[in-house]
């Protein structure tokens, strides 16, 4: 006996059993596949514009589509919002699952004691927005004792130094504050992402780094540990950028101060 999968003419025995998870998006009835996105077209407003839009939905396979939304953004700029069904599926189980966290995520107190036990002196860490950027939220939430997501920031920690620079700071005035303060870590937050400014800006600090330690071994051996966090660095690696560590959105205080220990502090204090 044989068994074939829904819109599939194969037959598969009952030991080629369907493994797939189908999935497609929902909207107002769940796996009706409705979609909503938005984008700018460098267009003036008006039909003749939402006409473009709607040709443009169509060719990124939404069909049917509705454009929602329009608002002109100056004289030749038109901003939408258009919702549509897509026809496209996704095998949920055909996706491997992200790698875990390759370390413990500790407590306020175990990272104090374990800054304490291993380096006998307080943990510096210098974080700083870089370039242009002059959005402050993501390095505060980080540093700031306020912290996010209910969690105090790296003020908060005993045995951590703390030198927030603040805003649309100079790779070299970065570095020669780094330098000064003798960082054992430098944590920056790049918010501001049009033209790819957040890889160029990281590439220049991590560069400058490099070149102000040029016998340094390692992150911690011989230069500080070059960490760097933003919305928008999914798309490449930490080797390619030349840091130690990236983190994405809706990181916390809590798991920076675990690396840092984990990354800075011998294998036995840190666990």
């Amino acid at each position: 006996m044989t068994a074939a999968t829904p819109g599939s003419t194969t037959a598969r025995t009952p030991a080629e059993a369907d493994t797939r998870q189908v999935i497609r998006p929902y909207g107002d009835t769940t796996g009706d596949g409705m979609v909503q996105l938005s984008f700018t077209l460098p267009v003036p407003a008006g039909k003749r514009a939402e006409a473009a839009a709607l040709q443009l939905a169509a060719k990124m396979g939404l069909d049917p589509a509705s454009v929602v939304h329009a608002k002109a953004m100056g004289p030749d700029f038109t901003f939408f919002i258009v919702y549509g069904r897509v026809n496209h599926l996704i095998d949920y189980a055909a996706i491997p699952a992200p790698p875990e966290r390759e370390y413990p995520l500790l407590s306020a107190q175990e990272v104090n004691l374990a800054i304490r036990s291993a380096l006998g002196r307080r943990l510096v860490v210098v974080g700083a927005c870089i370039g242009t950027d002059a959005h402050t939220v993501g390095i505060d939430a980080i540093l700031n004792v306020k912290g996010f997501a209910g969690e105090k920031g790296l003020e908060y920690y005993r045995e951590i130094h703390v030198v927030n620079m603040g805003a649309q700071v100079t790779v070299e005035e970065l570095v020669a504050r780094a330098k000064a303060e003798n960082a054992d870590a430098v944590l920056v937050s790049q918010v501001v992402t049009q033209r790819n400014a957040h890889l160029h800006n990281t590439k220049q600090m991590a560069a400058a780094f490099h070149a102000e330690y040029p016998t340094a071994v390692a992150a911690g051996m011989g230069r500080p540990l070059l960490v760097v966090g933003g919305p928008r660095f999914d798309t490449v690696t930490a080797d390619e950028l030349g840091v130690d560590r990236i983190f994405g959105k809706g990181t916390t205080p809590s798991e920076v101060a675990s690396y840092l220990v984990h990354a800075l502090l011998p294998r036995e204090a840190a666990q």
